[in-house]
């Protein structure tokens, strides 16, 4: 052969190279190509290239057979996995997230259906103690410790407030001393016929300024330890009353309704209503029970701490004051010793050279 051969394939089984319904299946298309085609014992490999000498054709007479054969059996024999699997897994992990949400969804509304019960109950109870229809259980002697911690706050803000006030003005005044001993200074340089009457003013002014910086920080920290007390301490215990007093108010208004059902027709339907009602009473009296005792123990250490507290804050604050304005120095000092008041030194609030725009 010179030239590679051109081989024409039928596509029919009678060797007729008429096309085929559109209803023929691609199987049916491959088996009769198969059985139609050539074998391998008419043709020939060439081994060159196109249009190479016949010394590179390799015949192929011992070959039998034809070279490809259709087997019916072979989609059978594969195995197809992985989408049954998958899809029930799919399915499963679906249904999974459904239950999943759907549980989220039934616990947010019960917790809504017992929130609205319960405001409900509330304010029904707190409309009733207010225009006088309704009983309220009374701790006479708690009641009043807790009025008497609120009017003792509102009068410790007040010094606060007070102290603070005291402190601005007196800062201002100490810086008004400063800003008026450089002035001296600089005029017993410039002035030598009252040099000396400007250099005593000028020292005087620097104690003076020295003596109020001292008393402001034994001020200041009269300030803060007032301000932890009252913002903190009372705070944290006005708290807990808070949550005592709504633990009183949702205990009447259980135990008014368990009162209401338990006049009430003696069915079965009301003895399961008066189950349920007793059972919510008991819990609401015990958290009742358990804040009132939180705030009786705290009232108590409440108190003990605001008296050591202000003994000593109030010890300091008269020292100091009256040191500073007898012009005793030494005296002055004394006291912030003895209260381990350390003073920040000049310019410590200042940011650095390297901190500065």
């Amino acid at each position: 052969m010179n030239k590679a051969a051109t081989m024409e394939i039928p596509i029919n089984s009678n060797g007729d190279t008429g096309t085929l319904t559109e209803d023929d299946s691609l199987e049916q298309d491959l088996q009769q190509v198969m059985v139609s085609g050539p074998n391998l014992n008419e043709t020939s490999i060439v081994s060159g290239g196109y249009g190479g000498t016949a010394e590179g054709i390799i015949p192929t007479s011992s070959i039998k057979g034809p070279a490809v054969r259709y087997n019916a059996e072979f989609n059978k024999r594969i195995p197809v996995t992985g989408i049954g699997s998958n899809m029930h897994h799919s399915s499963s992990s679906s249904s999974v997230a459904d239950e999943g949400s759907r549980g989220v969804a039934v616990e947010k509304l019960d917790f809504v259906k017992k929130w609205g019960l319960n405001t409900y109950k509330c304010t029904k109870q707190m409309i009733s103690e207010r225009f006088g229809r309704g009983s309220r259980t009374v701790d006479l002697e708690l009641e009043a410790q807790i009025e008497v911690l609120r009017d003792t706050k509102r009068k410790y803000e007040s010094v606060l407030r007070l102290a603070r006030a005291l402190t601005n003005h007196f800062y201002s005044m100490v810086q008004t001393q400063h800003a008026l001993g450089d002035t001296f200074a600089d005029l017993s340089q410039k002035s030598p016929e009252l040099r000396d009457e400007f250099g005593y003013n000028a020292e005087t002014q620097k104690l003076l300024c020295k003596n109020g910086e001292t008393l402001l920080g034994a001020i200041n920290f009269f300030v803060s330890s007032v301000n932890t007390l009252v913002n903190k301490t009372m705070e944290d215990t006005l708290q807990t009353i808070k949550l005592y007093e709504n633990a009183r108010l949702e205990f009447d208004a259980y135990r008014a309704d368990l009162e209401e059902l338990s006049l009430g027709p003696r069915d079965a339907v009301t003895m399961v209503r008066i189950d349920g009602a007793q059972a919510q009473y008991q819990v609401h009296k015990d958290k009742y029970e358990r804040l009132r005792s939180d705030v009786v123990i705290k009232l108590k250490f409440l108190e003990e701490n605001k008296v050591k507290v202000m003994h000593k804050q109030l010890l300091l604050f008269h020292n100091a004051i009256s040191a500073y304005f007898a012009g005793n120095q030494q005296q002055l000092e004394q006291t912030l010793k003895q209260f381990n008041i350390k003073l920040k030194p000049p310019g410590a609030d200042k940011p650095s050279w390297l901190e500065e725009p």
